[in-house]
């Protein structure tokens, strides 16, 4: 028989030893071991510090702008309610010139001394308070401010104060 002959099992000799290897090393070889608790353990740990993350991002952000409103970067709002941007309320003023769009500041039911106060921080200054009757109003209280809404005022212009007599 020569060597270039096919053999009887129809394969050369390289072709059975490489067979055989294969053989070999499929019923030798261990399966893999996955360590599924450890990888479900993993992904929970990695998720719950991202999760984390983002939560501490958010809680930044927000202190920053709080932090930027106390500071008087931004206009003052007064603990009574907040103003919606097209209100235009005889006891609202907008104050421009500290960002793009005028802020409106309600004073409606203020007393006077947290209307000086939200004047202070706008740099705004006090005009002349005068009082005036208006029903359903409580005495004392911030009724009217002159120049109002839909006007704008900036850092050093005077307002006038109406305050419910009674």
């Amino acid at each position: 028989m020569s060597t270039y002959e096919p053999r009887p099992s129809g394969c050369t000799p390289f072709e059975e030893e490489l067979i055989n290897a294969m053989n070999t090393f499929a019923q030798s070889a261990d399966a893999p071991a996955f360590d599924t608790a450890g990888m479900v353990h993993r992904t929970r740990r990695r998720r719950a510090t991202l999760i984390a993350g983002f939560a501490a991002a958010l809680i930044v952000a927000g202190g920053g702008t709080a932090l930027a409103s106390i500071s008087g970067s931004s206009a003052a709002q007064t603990p009574s309610k907040p103003a919606a941007a097209g209100d235009h309320s005889e006891a609202t003023f907008l104050l421009g010139g500290l960002t793009k769009d005028p802020i409106p500041v309600d004073l409606t039911g203020v007393d006077l001394t947290t209307a000086k106060g939200q004047f202070d921080k706008a740099q705004l200054k006090l005009g002349t308070i005068t009082k005036t009757t208006s029903p359903g109003c409580k005495s004392a209280t911030v009724v009217e401010l002159t120049p109002h809404s839909p006007k704008i005022v900036v850092k050093g212009d005077t307002v006038n104060v109406k305050l419910c007599a009674g």
